[in-house]
């Protein structure tokens, strides 16, 4: 049947121009309103345009980085279960260095009509990343929801846990048991939630002692090296951005002779399942994962349903999980 736009609208009660609008997917009609053409197709007849039936396939992308560190899958399987529990499929999308890029996932998702896309540690969280491709996301109404960080100037929904507080919640314990020479290992500055930890980092070690700050790259194998700088320059404790760094610090130590808690102590970051059972158990700042990935993927949700959602980024407070990895300063 040929589609006329002059029935549509009638039917819809709205301008051609609108109808026009709405079935090349372009910004500017509100969503009520889209919805009502939508309608109208259906009542008269219409085979909807490829290009609108996305939100009725019930796929949703997800954007993850690798999966070595445990705390990535703990996100894509929380967010996998909520998307479920409504309907959804989630497309799995995991990024390995010189493997396929995020913008080449998005095009390839944008190709299977997904209703949606939530980035876990994606670009948004590069702060030398243009936030171009997500506001294009926007514009071309495609809901999406981030994890960790926040794309600026884009509205949308985004949800972190608070790595300000993370840092400065970890050296405050360090301090308490008498550590005055507290390191920082963690990755490039050039992520939010490192600049964020810095910062953290910085306020809390006011009046405690230097600052021993050691970037590198994110892993055990970087945590190593950083650590070992930090030992090589009299640290007597150490901060970390992750646990798997963490456990590149234990193992720093332990190469050097230094035991783990006696002579030099560890706080991880992220609370990974397993990590409780390492040895020795890592003190660690627990991200509350589920937490985080429960309202982002019903953020999203909210969205694709035509619902209000936030617009900026939400922080979610961190928790200090003691454990056998940190322990009094050694006594000069």
């Amino acid at each position: 049947m040929r589609l006329r736009l002059s029935d549509i609208a009638r039917q819809a009660g709205v301008s051609e121009a609108t109808v026009s609008r709405v079935l090349n997917d372009k910004p500017g009609v509100g969503q009520q309103t889209r919805q009502s053409v939508l309608t109208a197709l259906d009542v008269l007849g219409y085979e909807r345009p490829q290009a609108l039936r996305k939100h009725a396939i019930g796929l949703i992308g997800l954007v993850v980085p690798e999966l070595e560190n445990p705390i990535f899958p703990l996100y894509a399987q929380t967010i996998s279960n909520v998307l479920a529990g409504s309907g959804y499929t989630p497309v799995l999308c995991t990024q390995t260095p010189g493997g396929v890029s995020e913008d080449e996932f998005v095009e390839m998702l944008r190709e299977r009509a997904v209703a949606g896309i939530i980035f876990v540690s994606g670009l948004h969280a590069d702060t030398m990343a243009s936030t171009e491709r997500y506001q294009e996301l926007k514009d071309k109404r495609l809901p999406v929801a981030f994890v960790t960080g926040h794309p600026e100037g884009v509205e949308a929904a985004s949800f972190s846990c608070d790595d300000t507080v993370a840092a400065r919640i970890a050296v405050e314990h360090l301090a308490g048991l008498g550590h005055t020479r507290i390191g920082l290992v963690s990755g490039p500055d050039r992520y939010w939630p490192v600049r964020r930890k810095i910062s953290g980092y910085r306020a809390a070690m006011q009046g405690v002692g230097p600052e021993l700050i050691e970037l590198t790259l994110f892993g055990e194998q970087g945590g190593y090296a950083a650590a070992s700088r930090l030992i090589d320059r009299g640290a007597t404790a150490v901060v970390c951005g992750s646990d798997m760094m963490a456990l590149g610090a234990i193992r720093a130590a332990e190469e050097r002779g230094l035991n783990v808690p006696q002579d030099f102590s560890v706080v991880g970051y992220d609370d990974s399942p397993l990590i409780a059972h390492t040895n020795p158990p890592l003190t660690t700042v627990r991200q509350p994962v589920r937490d985080i990935a429960t309202a982002a993927a019903r953020a999203l949700l909210d969205e694709i349903a035509g619902q209000p959602t936030p617009s900026s980024e939400y922080l979610f407070r961190p928790e200090l999980v003691v454990r056998g990895s940190t322990g009094a300063a050694p006594q000069d």
